[in-house]
C-alpha cells in the first residue's frame, strides 16, 4: 500500500511540475519580450496582431459569433502598404500576451498619430471595408466576444501609451520599449511603467436581496454592484465601507473578500471585489445622486432571472433591467450571491 501510495504522489508531482514548467516557461518567456528589444522584434517577425483604431478592436462576424482576428508581420506589411503606410507603423504596437507555443500577441491601433513616425490615423470606414470587419467600441466588444479574446484586447495597453507621451519632469517626449512595457525620457532618464488604480467593487446584501445600483454614464438598463476608487492612506477595508456609506447611506457589518480583476474602463484599474452585509435592520437607501443614477434592492428570484437573461440590448426595449457581462467582475459577484446567498454575510 505504501508503495503505491508513493508512486501516485510522484505521477501527481510530475503532473503538477509539467503544468507549472508550462506557466514558468511562458512568464519567463514574457519577461524576456518585455526586456529585451532584439528578442521582441524577432517575436514579431512569427507573431500575432490584433488591429484596434482609436482604441476600438477589429471584430469580424462568422454566422452568430464573433472574433477578433489576427494578423501576421507580413499581412500586416501588406495592409499597410496598400493605404500608403510604411512598416515604420508596426513600432507603434505594443505586446499583450502569447500562447502556450510561445508565438506572441501584439496589438496595433491603426487609428491613432503615430508616435514613433510622421504617419496620420488611417481612416476607419477604409480599413473596415478593406477588412471586412468593424471597429467596435471595447464596452460593446465585451459583450459579443469569447471570454478568452475579451480578456486579451482588454489588456491592451494603447490607451496608456496614447495618454503618457511625454516626460512629466523634463517636457520632452518619451519613447517606449519594443514591448511597450515601459516608456523612457531620452533627457531625465526617468523611466515610467504602465500603472493601474485600485478599485473596490462590493455588492451588498441584508440575507434575503443585494443591493444593484446604476451610473448616468451606464447603457441604458444595466445595473452592477457599487464601485469606488481607493483613495490614498485607505486600506480596502476602509475603501468599501466608505464608498458604501458615501453612495448609499448604509453601514456595513461585515465584508470578505472575492477576487480581483483587471478592467480597462475608465483608463486602467485593479478591481477588488467584495461581498458585505448590512447591520440588521438598517436598510433604507440614501442615494448620493452625485454618483449614483439610481439604486435598490432586488430579489433573489429578479437577479436570477436577470443573470438567464442572453441578450441585453433586447432588455433595453421593455424596460427590464440587466447586469454587467460575464467577463466583468460584477458578474460574478452577482452569480456567487445567486447561487450562495450565504457568502455575503460570513465575518470579515
Amino acid at each position: 500500500m505504501s508503495l503505491y501510495c508513493g508512486i501516485a504522489c510522484r505521477k501527481k508531482s510530475f503532473w503538477c511540475y509539467r503544468l507549472l514548467s508550462t506557466y514558468v516557461t511562458k512568464t519567463r518567456y514574457l519577461f524576456e519580450l518585455k526586456e529585451d528589444d532584439d528578442a521582441c522584434k524577432t517575436a514579431q517577425q512569427t507573431g500575432a496582431f490584433y488591429l484596434f483604431h482609436s482604441l476600438a478592436p477589429l471584430l469580424q462576424k462568422s454566422e452568430q459569433r464573433y472574433q477578433a482576428p489576427q494578423y501576421s508581420l507580413l499581412e500586416l506589411e501588406r495592409l499597410l502598404a496598400k493605404f500608403g503606410q510604411d512598416t515604420q507603423r508596426i513600432e507603434d504596437s505594443v505586446l499583450i500576451g502569447c500562447s502556450k507555443q510561445h508565438e506572441a500577441w501584439f496589438a496595433l491601433d491603426l487609428g491613432l498619430n503615430s508616435s514613433s513616425s510622421l504617419n496620420a490615423s488611417l481612416q476607419k470606414a477604409e480599413m473596415e471595408i478593406e477588412l471586412k470587419g468593424s471597429f467596435t467600441d471595447l464596452r460593446k466588444a465585451l459583450f459579443q466576444l469569447n471570454t478568452k479574446d475579451a480578456s486579451l484586447l482588454t489588456t491592451a495597453l494603447l490607451r496608456w501609451h496614447d495618454a503618457h507621451q511625454f516626460c512629466s519632469r523634463s517636457g520632452q517626449p518619451t519613447k517606449k520599449n519594443v514591448a511597450g512595457s515601459k516608456r523612457v525620457c531620452p533627457s531625465s532618464k526617468i523611466i515610467y511603467y504602465p500603472q493601474m488604480a485600485p478599485v473596490v467593487i462590493t455588492l451588498v446584501s441584508d440575507g434575503t436581496r443585494c443591493l444593484l445600483a446604476r451610473q448616468s454614464s451606464f447603457p441604458k438598463g444595466m445595473y452592477s454592484a457599487l464601485a469606488g476608487f481607493c483613495d490614498i492612506g485607505e486600506s480596502l477595508e476602509e475603501a468599501v465601507r466608505r464608498e458604501v456609506a458615501e453612495e448609499v447611506g448604509l453601514e456595513l457589518e461585515r465584508l470578505k473578500y472575492s477576487a480581483s480583476q483587471h478592467w480597462s474602463f475608465p483608463n486602467s484599474s485593479l478591481m477588488i471585489a467584495c461581498h458585505a452585509s448590512v447591520k440588521p435592520g438598517q436598510t433604507e437607501i440614501q442615494v448620493n445622486l452625485k454618483e449614483l443614477e439610481a439604486a435598490g434592492w432586488f430579489s433573489h428570484d429578479e437577479v436570477a432571472t436577470a443573470l438567464r437573461r442572453n441578450n441585453p440590448y433586447t432588455q433595453q426595449q421593455n424596460g427590464t433591467f440587466w447586469l454587467p457581462p460575464k467577463l466583468a467582475i460584477a458578474h460574478q459577484l452577482i452569480k456567487e450571491w445567486v447561487e450562495k446567498p450565504s457568502c455575503s454575510t460570513l465575518p470579515a
